[in-house]
């Protein structure tokens, strides 16, 4: 995909955190995701580092 957008799931993988973690500092900070494809929802790295931080 364009602008390197990955799903949760693959951004958790990445960046060495827990799935769950890192779906619930998702949810916890209210980020939306970058592009919706179906029930698919994409994060730019920007927004992963975002959440990675809010994890810490």
């Amino acid at each position: 995909m364009a602008d390197d957008l990955k799903t949760a799931g693959a951004w958790a993988k990445e960046l060495g955190a827990p799935l769950k973690k890192f779906k619930e500092a998702i949810k916890a900070a209210g980020i939306e995701p970058d592009r919706k494809k179906g029930a698919c929802a994409y994060y730019s790295k920007e927004s992963a580092l975002k959440i990675q931080k809010s994890i810490e």
